[in-house]
Formats: structure tokens, sequence, C-alpha cells
């Protein structure tokens, strides 16, 4: 696989009327974000809400949308499951339907040690030959990888992606300084605040979720440092969208991008109860934000009046 770089946007799980995956809209989705510069695609994701779905949804998702894909854009799936071989046995799944990659966190909830969970990625990686990505997320695991357990994981061949979601700068600078055979990105969110660094230390993009609202936007900044033009187009690009991303990130992922992209008339449907999307003035800041950076010009959104929603 060629080596990825850009915008790789983690995708919501749109669900029908009656609380089913909805696989017209995920078609719809997955052409908004390639008509609109996106890299590739994670599918179940956190934003994805995937530890509400079920075994037999995770497994038809997989089945439906890897008839989507396309040679310009990839699909990863999120295939971490509760323990190793549960892991192992979904990433077989993925590949065996089409799947062009997977992407990998620490299991959820037993906040094992680091040692273990460099482990896992090893043991994962060892049976199968589908391109692997690390997702290294303490906010929602606890493990966290230290650089040092990274480069090792990273020797070997079937990984080709790193996300970090920590808020250590000098952990990218170090994962880079290594020049790893992986593609180096973070999370999009603002108050983790590696974004700017990432890019500027040759990053070659940002892992996110704010492309569901915004695809060209975050395929800008996403997109590799080539000279100073490079970094003046970022910086307008960034400085720009920064209402969105704090946005984005104003509630548990992925409630208020849900919520907006519903309210702008992207096919999403609810989100998974317990969940519930934002109502009221907290929807309507949101909808405020989207205006006053004329995305809802740029991609034709449909948005009900601010005083239906704020009511």
């Amino acid at each position: 696989m060629d080596k990825i770089t850009g915008s790789f946007v983690a995708i919501v799980t749109p669900f029908n009327t009656d609380g089913s995956v909805d696989f017209g809209a995920f078609r719809e989705l997955l052409k908004f974000q390639q008509d609109n510069g996106t890299a590739a695609i994670l599918i179940m994701g956190s934003t994805g809400e995937t530890s509400m779905l079920s075994a037999e949804e995770k497994k038809e998702v997989i089945v439906e949308t890897a008839k989507m894909k396309t040679a310009a854009m990839p699909l990863f799936y999120g295939c971490t499951g509760n323990n190793t071989e549960s892991t192992i046995e979904n990433v077989r799944f993925a590949k065996a339907n089409g799947a062009d990659g997977a992407i990998l966190a620490a299991p959820a909830y037993i906040c094992a040690p680091e040692a273990d969970i460099e482990t896992f990625f090893l043991d994962v990686a060892d049976a199968t030959s589908l391109p692997l990505g690390i997702y290294n997320n303490p906010p929602r695991v606890k493990s966290d990888l230290h650089w040092d357990n990274l480069l090792r994981i990273f020797k070997h061949p079937n990984y080709v992606i790193h996300k970090e979601s920590t808020t250590r700068v000098g952990q990218v600078a170090q994962v880079l300084a290594a020049r790893p055979d992986v593609s180096v990105m973070c999370c999009d969110s603002p108050n983790l605040g590696l974004v700017v660094p990432t890019m500027s230390l040759g990053g070659h993009g940002t892992a996110n979720m704010t492309g569901n609202l915004a695809p060209a936007e975050l395929a800008a900044i996403s997109t590799p440092w080539v000279g100073d033009l490079g970094a003046e187009a970022f910086k307008d690009a960034y400085l720009g969208l920064l209402p969105l991303l704090h946005y984005t990130y104003s509630a548990i992922n992925p409630v208020a991008v849900k919520s907006l992209m519903k309210a702008v008339g992207l096919p999403v449907g609810d989100l998974r109860k317990p969940l519930t999307g934002l109502q009221g003035d907290a929807l309507a800041k949101g909808i405020r934000i989207i205006q006053e950076l004329e995305l809802d010009r740029k991609y034709g959104f449909k948005i009900a009046p601010l005083s239906a929603i704020a009511a």
C-alpha cells in the first residue's frame, strides 16, 4: 500500500429511523468525502459508535461498505476486540471481506500495562497481512504507549499508520525523527494541540472527525507541508476552521459532530442510545459556526431556521 497522506476521516455510522444501519446513507457519506479530497476513511472508529454496534452489525458494516470502496479512497475499519484473539478474528474477517486496512487501539476497560499492549499489537500483526494502524488514545483506553513502544511496533511491516491522541509534542517529534515507514498522523482536537506541531515537523496528515462536516477544509489542513507556501496555506486554513474544531470537540465524540451533521441535512440519523443529540442553544451554536464559515453555501447544506432549533 502507498503511504497515506492527507485527511483520514473517521466517519459516523448512519442509522435508519428504526435504529438499523443505513447503508444507502453510508454510500452518500462516502461519496461526499471522496468528492471533497479525503484521502482515506476509518469506519467503526469511536466516531462510528463502534462500541454500541453488535458483533453481527460490525460484520454487516464491513461486508456492505467494502463493496462501496474505490481505488482513490481506501477504507479502514476499527477492528479492536476485547482481547487479542477476538481482535485477530476481527482483522481476518475484515481482510476476507474486502477491507483495505484496520485501525487498532488497546482493548478498552482492561487498562493493560504498556508492555502487554505492545505485545498485543505485534501478535495481531503477526496473524495477518492486512495493513494496520495504531491509535494511541489513552483518554479512551487508559493504556498509553511511549515512543519506544511505538518505534518497536513500527518495525513490523504490517503497520502503516500511527494516530497520536495525546498532548505530547515531544512524542510526535521522537517518532518522526526516527523516520519509521508509517504515516504519522494526529487527532484534530484543538485542545490536544498536536495538529500544528505534527504538520510542522513533517507529519503526513491528520486522522480526524471534523472532516465529516468540512472535508475539503480538513484536506487542506492535512496536506503535508512543502516549503513556505505549505506552511502559509496551513496557517490560514487551520486558524479559519478553529471555531468548528472546538465545537466538534465540545461534547464526547461523536455527539457534537453527528448532531450538527443531522441539523445541516446530512443523512446520519440519530445517535444510538444512551447517547442523545445536542439540542437548543448548544446545537444552534454549531449551526451559526457553519453559517459564519459559509460551509452551508459551499456544501449545499439544508438548515432549518435557527429560531426553530434554539426553541
